[in-house]
């Protein structure tokens, strides 16, 4: 018999989340990130208006950021769509049918899918939609929810380093150096999959080993069916055509995701006109973008580029590029990987490309210590305390470290043998 899985939609869990205590907590949370992107904003236009930061310099920055925006805002709405039709749900059951109740397969399954997730529809969608889709499912098949939660997190991060959408740092590099994903793809794949056979042996030694003894199993869920399987078709397809545009046609990152947000919400006007509001527009990323670039381009003025050039140097063998992606990783966990990738991209040379590229493994791969390292880290902890799920902060951060240093490592040196 057919089971639906509709209660495991995220609207559904949302609403429970939000009202209770941890929701409680959730809430102070957001209401922080959102006054830290209105104050960045202001500050970066404050700046600008006075003078502090030359206008020519807000115009060029204002130009660079543009098509980020656009490409935001319409990816972020694709994702969400994608998560309300019940993708992401569909997809998650699958998987842990697919393992047949045992824990290495389902080990496997889902490092596929939190970095397919991760690859194709970037960090955020992983730690904003994946990771309550499946903590809701470790609830219902009766396993461990930490081993699912830090396959979310961790491969969030490693596995963003492939494609221009994976993570708003690789839209940056590939605008510094001209990259379209195809061209990306062909010298970030031994990187990424470098970085992610590193997150794997450290995701089963510290934690699915433990709940992958013999003696231990799950019982599958059942076959899963969505709400509504028109809606999800759709959207599941708007998800894929997106990514085959972008890879088989090199379509420009903003026309392809808004093309494909537009039949998400083509879609859902015709079926469920009611989720169409305000609340899809990532508002939050729309000002802490601009701000962020304005604020960390008027300190590096200050003196901070001059300390960046000497710490990065312009050593471009392995030596000279693990110590980019050193700084990078360094800088991301005390600040966040975002300005750590801004202040240092303006002091590698125009032309050192693959230096970029190892700043690039640094923020991408090392922000696993901080919680504030990534903004993805960020509000995946704020998912697992809506669901109840206690992630302890020290073994975290310990953790997080073997894995940064072992991937930053072992990234960078499949950087130089293929670059």
């Amino acid at each position: 018999m057919r089971t639906m899985v509709g209660d495991l939609s995220l609207r559904g869990r949302w609403a429970s989340a939000i009202s209770s205590p941890a929701g409680t907590f959730l809430r102070r949370r957001v209401l922080n990130l959102d006054g830290l992107a209105v104050a960045l904003l202001a500050a970066g236009l404050l700046l600008w208006g006075t003078g502090a930061l030359p206008s020519e310099r807000a115009w060029e920055v204002g130009e660079r950021i543009a098509p980020l925006l656009a490409f935001l805002l319409t990816a972020v709405v694709l994702a969400e769509l994608a998560g309300r039709a019940q993708v992401f749900d569909v997809a998650a059951t699958w998987v842990a049918r697919l393992a047949r109740g045992s824990y290495p397969l389902l080990f496997l399954w889902c490092v596929a899918l939190a970095s397919a997730t991760t690859i194709a529809l970037n960090l955020d969608t992983t730690a904003v939609l994946l990771t309550p889709v499946m903590l809701a499912l470790a609830s219902r098949v009766g396993i461990r929810p930490v081993p699912l939660a830090m396959t979310t997190v961790w491969l969030a991060n490693t596995a963003s380093l492939l494609l221009p959408v994976s993570n708003l740092t690789n839209l940056l590099a590939a605008q510094r150096v001209v990259l379209v994903p195809t061209e990306m793809a062909a010298v970030m794949w031994a990187p990424q999959l470098a970085a992610i056979v590193v997150t794997m042996a450290c995701l089963w030694g510290f934690y699915w080993r433990r709940s992958a003894r013999g003696d231990e199993v799950y019982v599958p869920p059942e076959r899963p069916a969505a709400a509504d399987p028109w809606l999800f078709g759709v959207c599941a397809a708007a998800c894929g055509l997106f990514l085959l545009a972008i890879i088989g046609f090199n379509v420009a990152l903003p026309a392809a995701s808004a093309g494909a947000a537009l039949l998400a919400a083509a879609a859902f006007f015709v079926r469920r006109r009611g989720e169409l509001r305000w609340s899809l527009v990532p508002w939050r990323l729309l000002a802490l973008v601009p701000g962020m670039f304005l604020v960390v381009d008027w300190i590096s003025s200050l003196g901070l580029r001059d300390l960046l050039m000497s710490a990065v140097g312009t050593d471009g063998g392995f030596a000279g590029l693990l110590r980019t992606a050193a700084v990078g990783a360094g800088l991301s966990n005390v600040l966040n990987n975002l300005p750590a990738y801004l202040s240092t991209e303006s002091v590698i040379p125009a032309d050192a490309h693959t230096q970029l590229l190892a700043l690039l493994i640094g923020v991408n791969v090392g922000p696993l210590v901080t919680p504030f390292a990534s903004l993805a880290t960020l509000i995946w902890f704020e998912r697992c305390r809506a669901h109840g799920v206690r992630i302890a902060k020290l073994p975290f951060a310990g953790a997080g470290l073997v894995l940064a240093s072992a991937g930053v490592v072992a990234a960078t040196g499949a950087l130089h043998l293929v670059a």
